[in-house]
């Protein structure tokens, strides 16, 4: 049976669960890969009240889209209509090994990978479509045209960029209009707050934070970048770093009474924080755990006071993070 959770408006013409999830721990980056784990996971997304699932082209080489596509085309017609399925392109692996990446906007491209995308998804139609990271070498213009006619093509519904600056937003919206914007947000990543919010608010366009939980840190649960797996991306990610990690810790320790407050756990105050700043934001966040996922969900339901709300925004100006976001291979998708 499914759950039904609060319902948000996500840009003009999408309405999704207040929170959503992100898929792509799934396939890579978080340690270990367990497909059948991971399909069991998926469906329990689908039966919590989830209708927003969001992946990528470039999440595990093209096997997070077939794991989703695996699990589609097990649901009844009517709980997939349900669904709003994300996906995106415009980082290209297919010439690199490890993390590294090219950056790539081109129209061909675009066009290519929304095919090999429908096809990996098993879908006829992606419900919404990004440009995953800007290519500072190619013009806005064009490939927001290109994107106008795969959603006149019937292959796309709705589209999203992330990543993007305020600049470029304004060009790309100039063309068509862009429906969602995907960025880091939460807590502990508010770098779009002074130029890129009020253009959400100006032109209505919804917006999917992911790693909402400042990629698990702000559950508290991580004790140090060493109780990570082996395989896991944040062992080189600098906030994760000796130092930075202890610094960044002031940050738990105001979440941490409120917790109690609440009766609810850290990533949850974190969450809801994140729905509290506007109607229009549906945050992703992403687990392997049934039990986190549940929890997140329950973000949903917790009404912070203002006290508190404006405890935790004031806390940009009180607590700087230290260490950038990504290593230096990771900021370069960032404008």
């Amino acid at each position: 049976m499914t759950h039904k959770m609060p319902q948000r408006k996500l840009g003009q013409h999408l309405t999704v669960s207040a929170i959503g999830y992100g898929a792509m721990g799934l396939s890579e980056f978080y340690g270990d890969i367990d497909t059948a784990q991971a399909q069991k996971v998926l469906h329990k997304v689908i039966e919590s009240g989830v209708t927003l699932i969001d992946t990528a082209d470039m999440y595990g080489r093209g096997e997070n889209e077939k794991l989703i596509g695996s699990v589609l085309k097990t649901l009844p017609a009517s709980e997939r209509h349900n669904l709003t399925i994300a996906t995106k392109c415009g980082i290209d692996r297919n010439n690199t090994t490890g993390y590294s990446r090219n950056i790539n906007n081109q129209p061909s491209y675009i066009k290519k990978s929304c095919d090999e995308s429908l096809a990996r998804l098993g879908i006829e139609q992606i419900d919404l479509y990004y440009i995953h990271r800007i290519d500072p070498n190619a013009q806005i213009e064009e490939t927001m045209q290109t994107l106008a006619e795969l959603k006149q093509a019937g292959k796309i519904a709705n589209i999203g960029l992330c990543e993007v600056s305020a600049p470029v937003l304004e060009k790309a919206f100039a063309v068509h209009p862009v429906d969602v914007i995907q960025t880091e947000y939460s807590l502990w990543t508010r770098d779009i707050e002074e130029e890129i919010i009020p253009l959400l608010k100006k032109y209505n366009i919804g917006l999917v934070p992911y790693s909402p939980l400042g990629r698990g840190f702000l559950t508290g649960r991580i004790q140090s970048k060493d109780s990570l797996p082996e395989n896991d991306f944040r062992r080189t990610n600098p906030r994760f770093q000796d130092g930075n990690f202890e610094h960044n810790k002031q940050l738990l320790q105001v979440l941490e009474p409120m917790s109690t407050k609440y009766n609810c756990t850290l990533g949850q105050i974190a969450l809801a924080w994140l729905l509290a700043q506007w109607e229009h934001i549906v945050p992703i966040p992403g687990t392997k755990n049934e039990k986190y996922l549940l929890e997140n969900n329950q973000a949903s339901l917790l009404q912070l006071d203002e006290t508190d709300i404006k405890t935790l925004n004031d806390l940009k100006n009180s607590i700087q993070i230290q260490g950038e976001r990504y290593t230096h291979e990771g900021m370069k998708g960032i404008v």
